[in-house]
């Protein structure tokens, strides 16, 4: 862990950035969450959401952490295959494009994807996509929390357990004030940032060190990094774009925007913001690269890409960087606290505790659930059980077998139901052993192979019929408001 001596910036001078953007977002929370007292408004932004928010929301939340920290380690580690590979991302949000849109029109009413699978394949394969998507939502929650407290120790020196709370405290506040519509509006400026950041640095750094230059360094350093026949990279490439389609495909942090998003507006919003986030994980990832030529001591590789940075920009790049990533952490774990409260209220609390609820009740409920989520990500990051990469490639031994039940639900009538089950229980458990016995660069990809032959297979055999109009279930109390 880096000291306050090591450290670009001065703790004061963190500590003063940290507290003038944690206003800003409260403040903004506050603003924005007036009118949101329904629990439309208050979960779902009252299903208005136009194409601009819709893709800035978007981008934003998946340039996450994991991507302005992630990409330059796994890019230190695999090279050029692993910013490339982690650019592969993309095409999550691409191909989930002409699912927002189905979603939409299908289920009008909908909140969560734990609706969907219920109404779709029974209550088995509820409880296991449940586990799934909860596993999966704390492990991101985590890691985010994790990438928070190393980021600002690592620029400023403020002790780790600090600068985490930090993020954890503010992002938890604004949702709770504003809902949804504070999510999708800070989001909005959050990209701004993260994308004018990301410009400056990129430009600066390739101005001051040359392409020729790190070129040099990397080949007589690091020669492996630029091995394009580097096995364990290109399982990486595939396994990476399996885990991405898999993380949004099943995550209610992209099913609730498909339900808040215009009718018209989900495969716009999706579409696009899949073209603009394609460039940002190589732009990040390719300043890992600059490490050897510049002669930058990275104590830990999760952290290359803020120290880099900071060696190269000095006292402006670490503030620049400082505020860039704490957008991207902002943006990315208020939508993931908004979607996962009420995945945890809707399919569990309503469900299973209190069926006659009322929209107040479930809206206090929802704001309660934020809180619990907050604290309990606070104490599971506080513990560090791994790098950044581990603790999110962990969860991808799990969410890439959701592919082919989502995707084959949503469009085949004759989708075997046990198939589906098996394919995301089987998957998940397939994909957990390869992570331990393998390594993470295979965990999705083999969650995903197993998931595929399960569900392309028993529907083969023996397809079964499916009515569309089952999906259109109304909510209490929102049967003339959707």
């Amino acid at each position: 862990m880096n000291s306050v001596n090591s450290a670009i910036l001065d703790p004061t001078i963190g500590w003063t950035i940290l507290a003038i953007f944690s206003v800003i977002w409260v403040f903004l929370g506050w603003f924005w969450g007036r009118k949101a007292q329904e629990l439309d408004e208050y979960v779902l932004a009252g299903r208005k959401v136009g194409i601009a928010l819709g893709t800035a929301t978007a981008m934003a939340t998946w340039v996450t952490s994991n991507t302005t920290m992630t990409a330059p380690e796994l890019a230190y580690r695999m090279g050029v295959w692993g910013m490339l590979g982690y650019s592969l991302g993309s095409v999550g949000l691409l191909l989930f494009a002409p699912l927002a849109r189905r979603i939409r029109r299908l289920m009008p009413f909908g909140y969560t994807s734990g609706d969907f699978v219920r109404l779709r394949y029974g209550r088995t394969a509820w409880y296991v996509f449940l586990v799934i998507s909860l596993v999966y939502g704390l492990g991101w929650l985590v890691s985010m929390g994790m990438a928070g407290g190393k980021l600002i120790n690592a620029l400023t020196g403020i002790e780790y357990i600090y600068g985490m709370s930090v993020i954890l405290v503010i992002c938890v506040g604004y949702t709770l004030l504003g809902g949804f519509r504070a999510v999708i509006g800070t989001d909005f400026i959050q990209a701004i940032l993260i994308l004018t950041g990301l410009v400056v640095i990129a430009y600066l750094a390739i101005d001051k060190i040359g392409f020729d230059q790190i070129h040099e360094s990397v080949t007589r350093e690091r020669p492996e990094l630029l091995n394009l026949l580097m096995p364990a990279a290109i399982m990486f490439l595939f396994n990476n774009l399996l885990f991405g389609v898999g993380e949004i495909f099943h995550s209610n942090v992209w099913w609730s925007r498909a339900f808040a998003f215009r009718e018209d507006v989900g495969f716009k919003a999706y579409f696009t913001a899949g073209i603009f986030w394609a460039p940002i994980p190589i732009v990040a990832g390719f300043i890992a690269l600059a490490a050897p030529a510049m002669d930058v001591n990275v104590p830990a590789a999760d952290m290359v890409g803020p120290l880099v940075s900071s060696e190269i920009l000095g006292v402006t790049g670490a503030v620049l960087v400082l505020i860039m990533v704490f957008s991207a952490l902002s943006s990315s774990l208020d939508s993931l606290l908004a979607a996962t409260s009420i995945l945890l209220v809707e399919d569990i609390y309503r469900r299973h505790l209190r069926p006659k609820a009322a929209p107040g009740e479930l809206r206090s409920a929802t704001r309660w659930t934020i809180l619990g989520l907050g604290i309990l990500t606070w104490i599971v990051s506080a513990l560090q059980l791994g790098t950044l990469a581990q603790v999110l490639h962990f969860t991808g031994a799990f969410v890439a077998s959701t592919i082919w039940p989502i995707a084959a639900g949503l469009f085949w009538k004759r989708t075997n139901t046990v198939g589906a089950v098996l394919g995301m229980a089987l998957g998940s458990i397939a994909g957990i052993i390869a992570y331990h016995m393998i390594g993470f660069y295979v965990a999705a990809l083999t969650g995903a192979a197993v998931s595929m032959a399960l569900v392309l297979v028993s529907t083969w055999l023996w397809p079964q019929d499916y009515d569309w109009d089952r999906l259109c279930e109304a909510h209490p109390g929102e049967e003339q408001t959707a």
